[in-house]
């Protein structure tokens, strides 16, 4: 089931047969009515039906080549058969001639001398000639004079006889022997062939002919035939299977394989004119189609559509990541009904979406759900700050001012927000929630943003401050650090010194709170801090160096900058640039950090290592330290161990994980730095075990930088 936008005049036409509509919703003033429809399925649809051959085309095509055949060959016996009678009706008759003159001269006589006798007996020497059935001789009167049969003649049918003129018979005359001037004969020699031998031999050559034609008919029947099948009912036959085995999804955009053989003939013209018919036929399909499921203007995807590609990313990122939705109504456009020509308001409308178009990035999708109403889909939008923040760039964006030919508009604009939160809820719902509060943002004036809960609009909101003051803070130099000493608990030496970020507050004073390192790493700026920490430290060692101090300094990394590949290439500049010496420049990466793709990070400390700079592990112990995670140490990237405070803070009482730290230390040739010392007792404790290095209010708290300098780089100053 989708929907469409359709207007009011072709809502009941005829002109759309294959689409059955419903009618969803009907605004006569804009002129169109929004629809449900899906495709008509005919109740004897060929495709749903197995077609099955009745009479197969090869049958046919035999049956009517033998057809041919036999009335051809039976018109050509019937021909050479006539031809065979006439041919043998001739040489009857030349060899009776033939016959006749051998006697015509002696009959000639005795019928002159009336010698019947002899006459006789000259009839009787033709009998030898095997051919005649009998001999005449009649007078010119038509008397016959004398007769003679020289065999019983077997019966003919007579319609046999009429047809091919049987008897074959001669006439020849008799002379005297003494002729002048013009003789009369005296009398006629009749002879006649033998009928039954013409007969035996029309049957003998009329079954012979038979047997010879019809076998030749049947061969070439079967030669035909084969060839025809070859060439034309084998590749009709593999044309229908694979019509008839389509399944009714792949219909649209199936193309016919056009065979070697038949390129250039009938069938090839056939299958060129199929696959043509198909792609004129898809081009309609999608053209109907995107008419369905995109607003003709943006060609963006319509809420139908939308609705479908968000529930299947929903089924998608199912208990994976979060994501939000965004609806955006541009009252600007709903106002320009009547004021601007249709043109003017088209031209309007993609300016606006080209400027959201530039707004988001590839993780977003924007669809179109009305005249005037925008949803966008926000992929990584996992946090209501990352919404916000999108939509306040969305807003600003908007509200541009657009020049329209002489006519110059200032859009305004009603946002509403909703994050996916609950794994019930529909695609549908979800954006009806946003829709609602893009309602709400609406009803509280002009440009206003707001989430479907009210307490995530403030969190964001608090966010979005959070982010402008400490960006602001980066440009106007309000943060700093200070530094805590590490310091050499056996001779009171410094040892080294951790950096401390703090920001100056509204009283002038300076701190962080604890929420801030995370609130930066949510709203994204925390890649900024650290580069100016970085930068900051560098300088710091830069000055130290440039007086002969030659100490470690550690510097905090978040979890985010081990994800950022560009981190390496700005500290290796900052290293390079202010020439610090390796090992004065150390790593602290938290134990319990989510840094994402481990080999990654382990990738990027070890590149960082081999530029000089020392990695150590803060919080060790408060992490994921198992068997196998200790047994893969030997090749992490850490030259040092920071041990909990917690663990320091238990000293005396329970001294178990300082032990098993210390323990662990010694087997893995790492040097320890005890954090949160704070009373002489735990410093014993401490040394006792054999770890020297301690940092903690003990010794001093963390520092501004002139006050750390003045009071622990003091070469003559040791704490006793």
């Amino acid at each position: 089931m989708r929907t469409c936008i359709i207007p009011n005049h072709r809502e009941n036409s005829s002109a759309w047969p294959f689409f059955n509509f419903i009618p969803a919703k009907c605004d006569p003033d804009l002129g169109y009515t929004r629809c449900a429809f899906h495709l008509i399925t005919w109740p004897n649809w060929p495709g749903e039906v197995l077609l099955r051959v009745s009479r197969s085309l090869t049958i046919k095509q035999m049956a009517t080549v033998s057809a041919v055949a036999i009335v051809t060959i039976s018109i050509f016996i019937v021909v050479q058969l006539f031809h065979f009678v006439q041919q043998r009706r001739i040489d009857y008759a030349q060899q009776m001639e033939n016959v006749a003159h051998t006697v015509r001269q002696p009959l000639s006589e005795a019928v002159l001398k009336a010698d019947i006798p002899q006459a006789e007996h000259i009839l009787n020497t033709l009998k030898p000639a095997g051919i005649l059935s009998r001999a005449d001789v009649v007078l010119p009167n038509a008397f016959q004079a004398l007769h003679a049969d020289f065999a019983p003649e077997k019966p003919v049918p007579r319609w046999v006889a009429r047809l091919f003129e049987l008897p074959v018979q001669i006439t020849l005359p008799l002379y005297s022997v003494e002729r002048s001037g013009l003789p009369k004969p005296i009398a006629y020699l009749v002879l006649q062939a033998d009928s039954s031998r013409v007969y035996q031999f029309l049957l003998s050559t009329l079954s012979t002919m038979i047997t010879t034609y019809l076998l030749l008919a049947l061969i070439l029947s079967v030669a035909i035939s084969w060839c025809i099948n070859r060439l034309i009912v084998h590749p009709l036959r593999d044309i229908s299977r694979d019509l008839q085995e389509l399944p009714p999804q792949a219909i649209l955009t199936h193309k016919l394989a056009l065979p070697n053989n038949h390129r250039d003939d009938e069938i090839g013209m056939l299958i060129r004119s199929y696959n043509r018919n198909q792609q004129v036929l898809e081009s309609i399909h999608d053209e109907m189609s995107r008419m369905t499921t995109h607003f003709a203007v943006t060609d963006l995807p319509n809420r139908a559509l939308f609705l479908a590609l968000l529930e299947q990313h929903m089924n998608q990122q199912r208990n994976r990541q979060a994501w939000g939705l965004m609806v955006i109504r541009i009252e600007t456009l709903q106002e320009a009904n009547g004021v601007l020509s249709d043109e003017q308001r088209d031209t309007l409308m993609l300016t606006l979406v080209e400027k959201i178009r530039s707004t988001v990035d590839d993780h977003v999708l924007l669809a179109q759900t009305g005249p005037s109403d925008f949803a966008l889909l926000m992929k990584r939008a996992h946090n209501p700050f990352r919404a916000m923040r999108l939509a306040r760039n969305l807003m600003i964006r908007l509200n541009q001012p657009v020049n329209l030919q002489n006519l110059q508009l200032r859009p305004n604009a009603s946002i509403g927000l909703a994050l996916y939160e609950e794994s019930t809820i529909s695609a549908s719902e979800q954006l009806d929630r946003a829709t609602s509060a893009m309602m709400s943002a609406r009803h509280q004036g002009k440009n206003q943003i707001l989430f479907f809960d009210p307490a995530l609009t403030e969190r964001a909101q608090k966010r979005l401050t959070q982010e402008h003051d400490i960006l602001q803070g980066l440009q106007e130099d309000q943060f700093s650090l200070y530094l805590q000493p590490q310091i050499n608990m056996e001779t009171g030496e410094l040892a080294g010194a951790e950096a401390l970020l703090r920001m100056r507050m509204p009283d002038g004073s300076y701190g962080l709170s604890e929420e801030f390192i995370a609130s930066a790493e949510e709203i994204g700026v925390i890649s900024a801090i650290g580069r100016w920490v970085f930068e900051e430290a560098c300088r710091i060692l830069a000055a130290w160096q440039k007086q002969g101090i030659n100490i470690p300094l550690s510097v905090n990394i978040s979890a985010v900058q081990l994800r950022d590949a560009s981190m390496v290439s700005h500290l290796q500049g900052l290293l390079e640039r202010h020439r610090i010496a390796p090992g004065n420049f150390v790593l602290e990466i938290t134990e319990t950090a989510q840094i994402g793709d481990a080999e990654q990070a382990i990738a990027l400390l070890r590149l960082l290592q081999k530029t000089g700079v020392a990695v150590a592990l803060d919080d060790f112990g408060m992490g994921y330290s198992n068997l196998n995670y200790l047994h893969q140490f030997k090749a992490l990237p850490v030259n040092k161990l920071k041990m909990d405070r917690s663990f320091v803070a238990a000293l005396p009482v329970d001294d178990t994980m300082v032990r098993i730290v210390a323990a662990i230390a010694d087997i893995i040739h790492l040097d320890v730095i005890a954090e949160g010392v704070e009373t002489a007792e735990q410093r014993d404790w401490l040394l006792a075990r054999g770890i020297t290095i301690g940092q903690g209010y003990l010794y001093a708290e963390a520092l501004p930088l002139d006050v750390f300098n003045q009071r622990w780089l003091n070469p003559s100053q040791t704490l006793e």
